[in-house]
C-alpha cells in the first residue's frame, strides 16, 4: 500500500507514504503536532503557504483551513509522527497551571528541529513496534511532556493552546471569498463562520443570490482561468490547490463553464 497509518494510541500516529503526493483539505478538531521524519509537507493557507522538509517539527492550530500535500522526498517517503492535542487533554492540562493568555491570531508555529521537541517525539518511534495496546498513562505523560515543551520554547503558544472557545457568526462573505478555494463541507464552512448548516445556507443565498455549491465551482474555475492564462501554470499543478479532487473533475467542469479545457486554453 502508498499510505499506511499506525496508532499507537488515538491521539499519536505514525505515517508513510509512498505514493506521488498525497493531498487532504484540513480544518482539524484538535492541534496537530508533527515532527517530519523524511519527505516533504506542504501547507496552503489563503494569506501564505509553508513548505517543511524532513527533520521540521510543526503546529497546525485547530480550525485553520488549508491544503496540506505530503510529497516523498529524495528517495525516501514522506514519513511523520503526528501528535493530536485535544480541547478535553488541554483543559485538563491548563487545569493545573497559572496560564493567563494574550490575545493571539491562530497561526501555523515552525520549531526548526528544534531538540527538545524533536527527542520527544522521536522517543514515541519504538512503541509503534509494540504489539499490545499503548498505555493510556504513558500516552498522557508523552502528550503532556510534548505541551509543557512547547510552552517553554513560544510564549505565545499559550493563547492557541489555552483558547477553548469555539467560532463565533462572522461575516460570511469576507470568509467565503478569502477561503472559497478549500474543499471543505458546507457543515464546516458553516462551523467556522458560527453557523448552523440551514442558517449558513440561508445567510449565503441572501448574501450571493446563488446556492453554496454553485457558487464555489464558480470561483475555483475562476481562479484556475486566472492561473492558467496569467500565471503559465499546468492543470497537473493547480487542481488540487483550487479545491478539484482530481484532474478528470476539474477538466469536465472547466470545459463544461469555459467552452473548452485547461489545455485547450493554454494552446490558445
Amino acid at each position: 500500500m502508498d499510505y499506511q497509518v499506525n496508532y499507537i494510541h488515538p491521539d499519536i500516529k505514525l505515517s508513510n507514504y509512498s505514493g506521488r503526493l498525497f493531498k487532504t483539505e484540513a480544518a482539524f478538531n484538535d492541534h496537530l503536532l508533527v515532527w517530519l521524519i523524511s519527505g516533504e509537507t506542504k501547507i496552503i493557507q489563503a494569506d501564505e503557504s509553508f513548505v517543511f522538509g524532513g527533520g521540521s517539527t510543526f503546529l497546525i492550530p485547530r480550525n485553520q483551513l488549508a491544503t496540506i500535500i505530503n510529497i516523498p522526498k529524495d528517495g525516501f517517503p514522506h514519513k511523520a509522527v503526528a501528535m493530536h492535542l485535544s480541547a478535553k487533554r488541554l483543559r485538563e492540562f491548563y487545569d493545573h497551571e497559572n496560564a493567563k493568555p494574550k490575545t493571539a491570531a491562530s497561526k501555523i508555529f515552525s520549531f526548526n528541529k528544534h531538540p527538545l521537541l524533536e527527542s520527544c517525539l522521536a522517543s514515541l518511534i519504538p512503541y509503534f513496534e509494540m504489539q499490545e495496546n499503548f498505555p493510556e498513562n504513558i500516552a498522557s505523560l508523552k502528550i503532556s511532556e510534548a505541551i509543557s515543551i512547547l510552552r517553554a520554547i513560544d510564549q505565545d503558544i499559550d493563547a492557541v493552546l489555552a483558547n477553548f472557545e469555539e467560532p463565533d457568526k462572522i461575516d460570511l462573505i469576507a470568509f467565503m471569498e478569502k477561503n472559497f478555494m478549500f474543499n471543505m463541507p458546507l457543515e464546516k464552512f458553516g462551523y467556522l463562520t458560527g453557523r448552523s448548516l440551514t442558517t449558513f445556507k440561508r445567510d449565503f443565498y441572501k448574501a450571493f443570490n446563488i446556492t453554496p455549491q454553485r457558487w464555489l465551482t464558480k470561483k475555483r474555475l475562476e481562479l484556475a482561468y486566472y492561473q492558467l492564462t496569467e500565471k503559465n501554470k499546468k492543470p497537473v499543478d493547480i487542481y488540487y490547490e483550487i479545491g478539484f479532487e482530481n484532474l478528470s473533475h476539474f477538466s469536465f467542469a472547466f470545459k463544461k463553464q469555459f467552452g473548452c479545457s485547461p489545455t485547450e486554453l493554454q494552446r490558445k
